[in-house]
């Protein structure tokens, strides 16, 4: 009878074990694919948008998942695609709307954050690797993707303008992936260092670790614990999550002061619950998505603040994975450049974007 009971505790622990390896290995590889929205693989809905209502500030790219935006200017249509992730614009940065005089800037809120829809409260399944694919098939990078796409449809531009910053900037280089022949130009300001996982050197937040006051490190470090614990992803609401995400807020803030500047407020990813950790998931924590740049012809533009967090290394792979793209840095500037220095910022986007053809 004891014997028994050994051999069964025996395999219940190996069974446990196996099952936690398994999901650490799921979770280490991506879900998402360059080609996989083109090819209409893993998406909640077609690419076709359904007809569109009379609302002028929504757009609907699935018969359930609607769009908030707004726009600024007139003239030629320029998408801008917010980063965080999560973190929507709350009005026209300076730098843009600058440029308002030419180009009709649309803002759109990602789904999962902002103003648009919010598909997911919770999950009431113990399965964490069936919660894994759900939560990237409805708000993962491939339905980003596929939401800019939709956007260009209802459009109806044969080629998008795309101004993408930070997360955004990452967004907008895989959709110029998926859909070259979609892409007229790319302005990607502070492209997050995102393409290529493991990051180099820990990316931002250990970049951010680096620059806080001595009396913010310990709070710093248990709010990473925190926020890392994949155990328990999910337990969380789509609010709760949205709270997690917003604690980092305040340590971003005081990295970027130390460097001389501010952070608008409710950045980064205050907007965004699940969508966050649906895009997480989508990349895992390797991958390397620089050989489907190749592909985008288009001119891109890539910018960045001299004294953001975010390295120059980082923002410089762009230019290296792109086959047509230059490089310019924005003096005194951190992340966000169009509002540090909207002058600078609004010279250097808004030659790039007069000479396209």
């Amino acid at each position: 009878m004891k014997k028994g009971i050994i051999i069964g505790v025996f395999v219940l622990l190996l069974l446990i074990v196996a099952g936690g390896f398994f999901i650490w290995n799921m979770m280490q590889k991506p879900l998402y694919e360059p080609g996989m929205v083109s090819a209409e693989k893993n998406l909640s809905a077609q690419l076709t948008p359904p007809s569109q209502p009379q609302a002028a500030d929504s757009w609907l790219v699935e018969p359930d998942i609607s769009l908030h935006y707004f726009s600024d200017g007139q003239g030629t249509p320029v998408l801008v695609i917010h980063g965080g992730p999560g973190a929507p614009f709350a009005e026209p940065p300076a730098g843009l709307h600058a440029l308002a005089g030419k180009y009709r800037f649309l803002y759109y809120n990602q789904r999962g954050s902002g103003g648009s829809t919010r598909p997911i409260d919770r999950f009431d399944s113990p399965n964490t690797y069936q919660n894994m694919l759900s939560l990237d098939k409805t708000l993962g990078l491939g339905a980003q993707i596929a939401d800019i796409e939709r956007i260009r449809q209802i459009l109806g531009e044969e080629k998008l303008i795309i101004v993408g910053h930070s997360f955004g900037g990452f967004l907008a280089a895989l959709y110029a992936a998926e859909f070259p022949a979609h892409v007229r130009a790319l302005v990607l300001v502070s492209p997050a260092e995102m393409l290529v996982m493991p990051v180099p050197g820990g990316g931002l937040f250990e970049e951010v670790k680096t620059q806080l006051p001595q009396s913010m490190l310990p709070g710093y470090e248990i709010y990473l614990k925190r926020y890392f614990d994949f155990g328990k992803l999910f337990s969380y609401s789509d609010a709760e999550l949205a709270a997690l995400n917003a604690e980092f807020t305040p340590y971003y803030a005081a990295a970027a002061q130390e460097r001389g500047f501010s952070v608008p407020e409710g950045l980064p990813g205050s907007g965004g619950g699940w969508m966050v950790w649906g895009m997480y998931v989508s990349m895992g924590q390797r991958h390397d998505y620089r050989p489907a740049l190749r592909a985008v012809t288009a001119p891109v533009l890539i910018i960045h603040g001299e004294k953001d967090l975010q390295t120059e290394q980082a923002s410089r792979a762009y230019v290296e994975a792109f086959p047509n793209a230059e490089f310019t840095v924005i003096a005194n500037a951190g992340h966000f450049s169009f509002n540090d220095q909207p002058t600078a910022f609004a010279g250097a986007a808004g030659s790039f974007l007069a000479g396209i053809k």
